[in-house]
């Protein structure tokens, strides 16, 4: 009997652990192969820095950076409605309570936001989600650990003195162009 009971938690348990809830590294997966949408991963090596003129600032906020998961989707004619319901799902995902909002800017149906998951000095992931009507929208994962805000401030400083390595963004380029 003491047996059973054990298995009947331990069922329980994974039941739990394996709830569907949505979440951006889910959407992302099962939409890194449509058609419609364009999926990048990009790694730290596209800033391409002289890591010895970094100041130690800088220096911690790259080592802080693992990778940027991109994913866009171009709209178009043909597409509308799933663009509506692409974008319903997003702004549903981006209201779960992990994810906490920074900013928000524009209104209507352009406009972008930076949410991040974790607290305020041990941020995982930061979420920018650009979106503008008449061309699609695109969800920007900047993956990390123990980031923070100003890692964040020090990464754009970086931005402004790297020589960025643009090639790992060619197939994101070339469908904007389209």
């Amino acid at each position: 009997m003491k047996s059973i009971s054990i298995y009947i938690v331990f069922a329980l348990m994974l039941l739990v652990s394996c709830q569907s809830e949505p979440s951006l590294q889910k959407y992302f997966v099962a939409n890194s192969e449509n058609k419609d949408f364009i999926a990048l991963d990009v790694s730290s090596s596209i800033l391409n820095v002289d890591q010895s003129k970094l100041t130690a600032e800088q220096a911690k906020a790259l080592t802080s950076l693992d990778k940027m998961n991109i994913l866009a989707f171009k709209r178009n004619e043909k597409n509308q409605a799933q663009y509506d319901a692409e974008r319903v799902k997003v702004t549903a995902i981006l209201k779960e309570e992990k994810y906490q909002q920074l900013m928000k800017v524009g209104s209507g149906k352009d406009g972008a936001s930076v949410s991040f998951v974790g607290d305020d000095e041990h941020i995982n992931e930061f979420v920018v989600y650009a979106n503008k009507a008449e061309n699609g929208f695109a969800i920007v994962r900047v993956l990390g650990k123990d980031m923070s805000p100003t890692t964040i401030m020090n990464m754009i400083s970086l931005l402004k003195e790297s020589n960025l390595n643009l090639d790992q963004l060619k197939p994101l380029q070339e469908m904007m162009t389209k």
